[in-house]
Order: C-alpha cells, then structure tokens, then sequence
C-alpha cells in the first residue's frame, strides 16, 4: 500500500529536510543539519544503520571490517568524534603502518615511502628514476577534463611508474582502472598542480612545505561506533522504509512516496544520500536525463576474504600497512591489509588476520567466483606471497561481497555531476560518495556544506 501524508499536521512548520539513505554520509548531513535548527528525518531501506560501515565482532576474538577499515582524521571528522565524544576511542595503527609494500617479481617489495627515496630506492629502474626526473622539466599540456589517470602518469612520469606505483593504487583505493577513470575528478589535486606550477613534481613540494601528514586512525571495537553514535542522535531516523519515490508539490516541496503508509512529509529539500542506481528510480519525472545520467554510473563488484592463520605458519613479518598488487602481476587480489600488523587487538595475540579485496574494475570475473574458488585462490596466493608453510590452513576464513562497491569516476560521472548541480537548484541535493568523492574525508567535508548551505537557505 501506498500512502502520502501531507504534513502539516504531522510536522512543526518549519524547515523540514528528509535525507534518503542512513550511511555515514547521510548521518553526518543530518547531524549537522540538526545542530542549525533544522527537523530532519532520516529514511534507510535497511535495518540498521550505517551503509558500508559495518563492523562484525566474532566470538573468536576477531573484529572484521566489511567496507573501510581506516580513516583519515581530517578536521570535518575530527569535529564529528570530538561533538560526539569518541575522542577517547581514537585507535592509533601501529608504527609499522607508515611502510607500504606492492608485490613486484610475485614478492611483496617496499615501496619508498617519499618521493625523494625513490631515487634511492631498489624497487625502480633507472629507466623509471630518470622519467621522474625529467618530469621537472616538462611542460604542462592542455587542462583536459577527459584526461584519464593512466594517460596522466604515461605522460609526465612512464610508463613502469604507471604499473607499479598508481596501478596497485589505483586498484586498491579505488577498486578503479586508471586507464578508465579521469586524474581531474579522481586527483583533481594533482592535476591542478600541473596546471598551476608545470610540473607535479615542484607544486607537489610547494603545496606540501611544512604540511603535516593527516593521521590515519581507527575506533577501539571498529568504526561502526561512528555510525551508531551518529544514529543515536537523530531522533527521527526512519529504518527498514523504502522511498518509492520523490513526488513534487504545487509550492515547491516534496512529498516522499512511501512502502506501507510510512511518514511522507512535505518536505522543503531533500538530500540524496544513496548510490546513483538507488537513487536514480526515485527522481520525479521532470528530472528523468538526469535519472539516466545517475543510473548510468559503474559500480564494480568487491568481495572481502577475512584470513587468519597461526603466527607460526607465516614466515612474512608482516610488518607494514599491507601489500598492493599492480595489474601486470596478473594476481588474483587487488591487495592485503596486513590487519594484526596495524591494530593487533583485532586477532588473538597468536595469530594473524589478513583483509584481502577481490575485485573492482580490473577483476570483476575474480570477485564474482564461488566461494570455494575463490578462497582456495586467495590462500594459494597467501602462500606465494607471504611464506605460509605448505599445509598449513587458516583458523578462520569468511567471505564478504559488495555487488556494488565504489563508484567510478570515470567518463560516465561527468553527466552525473552535472545532473547533481542541476537537481540542487530544484532543492534536491546530493551528498553520497559519488558526489562527493570516494574518501570518508570528502563525504564529510561535503555533508558539512550542503548542511550549512541548506541551513543558509532557512535562515534567508
């Protein structure tokens, strides 16, 4: 059944916003929406909240992260956990977490963790080194918004630059190809500093004199203490609701379409906070090229194998952040985060627990193998990788998938934003990650302002 409910029986009259979708990104909005007065309510499909911020306590005394598994302390987060007293649940990694490994030769090698080792650095030719230095000296080209990150880095820094240092990134962070996705939306940084001071190199050393590295933490017991204590606060956040659709009034509100006579407004805007392809069905007619441009965007398949194995069986000291792997090793993971390394209350003190991601753009086939193939798969390459002694079998092993994992920014995602811009100016405003930028960062930051320009809007 289907019930609209016009609300001003229902709802004080004042700013009334409703917020489609419970994540991390819809929460912060909401949170900050309400501290500047607003009434917001929060509509999630599922029965909890939190979106991919999910994290499982097992009763063998591992804690497993499904979707992030740390965040960068930028100030937008930084307020977030100090308001929301979690400050003291501020998980630091261990020290081992500043070295970063990619598997070249079919080993896990160390990368140079600065631009200035590189030259010192076994891990490149001297082919590769010499490109890097030359890149001083090249010319900017043209600004081109379609440019892609492999044509980029090709460019200014070559090609073994390109397979072994931003391929496994790229991969990795990403669940990206850099030969699809565009430097100018997914490094937009870095393609400014071209722009700006015609080389990456030389801006890369301006912008970053005397800048301080951003902290990379974790929440003792996992960051789904994020979500809950932001859901905590929101006192209508509406769970297990499934928005049907977003239907425009004569005066220029929203009523929400709604499951099994749920709460429906009107509403004064309404903020996008769900993936495009869950987004896009919901758009009124009017909007159905910018419907298009949304459900247009990719979204490659991730699966999550948690590993872990006695101490003893692994001769890899395991001591680092965890292993990248680039494409041209033709692996069957993207990489491994060595999870005991940075947070050893994670496993018992006797083991190790391994996070290992199959799949995004590069190995879609891979992530979307059976069980069975894929976990044989994954502890093969284990072995190879990490010296585990043949026989050996894990104490625990699980699968997680994510059909749909993270957004791509490639070609595709420049109609998508301008859809965006034009749906903020009939007060349908959007703030997911594929707006936003993939990073937990960029989703605050992005929560913060449209909550202060909405906010604005109020008080105007």
């Amino acid at each position: 059944m289907v019930v609209y409910l016009c609300a001003s029986a229902v709802f004080p009259p004042s700013m009334n916003v409703a917020i489609l979708g419970g994540g991390i990104t819809g929460l912060a909005t909401a949170w900050h929406l309400q501290q500047g007065g607003a009434t917001v309510h929060v509509f999630e499909a599922g029965p909890t909240p939190g979106g991919n911020m999910r994290t499982q306590h097992h009763p063998a005394g591992y804690v497993l992260e499904l979707g992030p598994n740390s965040l960068q302390l930028s100030a937008e987060l930084e307020e977030l956990l100090t308001r929301l007293n979690l400050t003291e649940q501020i998980q630091e990694p261990a020290a081992v977490s500043s070295r970063r490994y990619v598997v070249r030769g079919g080993q896990p090698r160390e990368l140079p963790g600065k631009p200035q080792q590189l030259l010192f650095s076994s891990f490149f030719s001297l082919k590769a080194k010499l490109s890097v230095l030359r890149e001083l000296r090249r010319p900017a080209a043209p600004a081109n918004p379609r440019e892609t990150i492999a044509a980029f880095f090709r460019r200014r820094f070559g090609q073994e630059i390109l397979d072994y240092a931003v391929n496994p990134f790229v991969s990795g962070i990403y669940a990206g190809d850099p030969d699809q996705l565009l430097v100018a939306k997914t490094f937009p940084q870095l393609a400014a500093l071209e722009q700006q001071h015609g080389s990456v190199l030389k801006g890369f050393a301006r912008s970053m004199s005397g800048a301080a590295r951003r902290r990379i933490i974790s929440l003792r017991g996992g960051l789904q203490a994020l979500t809950d204590a932001l859901a905590a606060q929101l006192p209508h956040l509406h769970l297990s609701t499934t928005v049907m659709a977003i239907q425009p009034t004569a005066d220029g509100r929203y009523l929400l379409q709604i499951a099994e006579a749920a709460p429906a407004g009107p509403f004064d805007a309404v903020v996008l906070a769900l993936p495009t392809y869950a987004a896009a069905p919901l758009l009124p007619a009017a909007h159905a090229a910018s419907a298009a441009a949304l459900a247009a965007v990719h979204y490659p398949p991730m699966t999550v194998v948690h590993t872990a194995y006695n101490r003893a069986d692994v001769a890899h000291p395991l001591n680092g952040f965890g292993a990248l792997s680039p494409r041209i090793e033709q692996p069957v993971a993207a990489g491994t985060l060595w999870t005991s390394s940075l947070f050893p209350d994670r496993s018992p003190a006797d083991q190790v627990l391994l996070t290992t991601f199959v799949g995004g753009a590069q190995y879609e086939q891979a992530a979307r193998q059976p069980d069975d193939q894929l976990t044989a798969a994954v502890r093969q390459e284990q072995q190879r990788h990490y010296g585990i002694r043949p026989g050996a079998q894990p104490r625990f092993q699980q699968v997680y998938r994510w059909e749909h994992s993270i957004p791509q920014f490639d070609a595709r995602i420049l109609a998508a934003h301008a859809a965006a811009d034009a749906l903020e100016t009939h007060g349908i405003w959007s703030v997911a990650n594929w707006r936003a930028g993939v990073g937990i960062p960029d989703c605050l930051r992005r929560a913060k302002q449209v909550a202060e320009k909405i906010n604005s809007a109020r008080r105007a």
